[in-house]
């Protein structure tokens, strides 16, 4: 096998997780790379479940918060997925916890106000509703992920990168993941 189909193969083999707090870009960015790359794209969520249950993201949010067994399914489901033959990119909050064998772990960010923006934006309402809604979001789901998993979700020291998303459209950041990449794969 020649070395360019020897990283071909690491390529297609490639397990990518990434995580980022809501309106970070996190479903758009891996859409994007897993199509880049041709993986399989995996982004089981709280809405995943919501819809699969016919009940609303507010709903299922409600319940979490009250009981464990929904976190542990949606994270069982997307972690199962995962773990299937060939390679993926795992879209999550906790993908960069939940896959420790990934072969790269990135972490998206951008300020509060402008995931906000984003997400009334995608979604409509009014900008202050949706920036109280995704506040209280981010500190349940601290809360959650703390308490459930000993996780601190707000610690990404151990990611390969770190990407900030407020002035990078999701080509950019794809290609910032794909270099990434080839310089992880490169150094095996």
């Amino acid at each position: 096998m020649s070395n360019n189909k020897s990283f071909h193969k690491l390529i297609t083999d490639a397990k990518i997780a990434v995580s980022g707090k809501s309106g970070c870009g996190n479903t758009t960015v891996c859409r994007l790379l897993a199509d880049t790359l041709n993986l399989r794209f995996i982004n089981f969520t709280f809405r995943t479940l919501a819809k699969e249950k016919g009940l609303s993201l507010e709903e299922v949010l409600a319940l979490a918060a009250k009981d464990d067994s929904w976190d542990r399914e949606v994270d069982k489901r997307q972690i199962e997925l995962a773990r299937e033959e060939g390679g993926c990119v795992l879209g999550s909050r906790l993908a960069i916890w939940m896959l420790p064998d990934a072969d790269l772990k990135i972490v998206l960010t951008a300020r509060p106000e402008i995931r906000a923006q984003r997400i009334r934006d995608r979604e409509g309402g009014e900008l202050g509703k949706t920036a109280e809604f995704t506040a209280e979001r981010d500190r349940q789901d601290h809360e959650r992920y703390a308490r459930i998993y000993k996780i601190d979700n707000d610690d990404y020291s151990f990611a390969d990168a770190i990407i900030d998303t407020e002035n990078k459209n999701p080509e950019e950041i794809v290609k910032q993941i794909t270099n990434e990449l080839n310089k992880k794969l490169s150094s095996l």
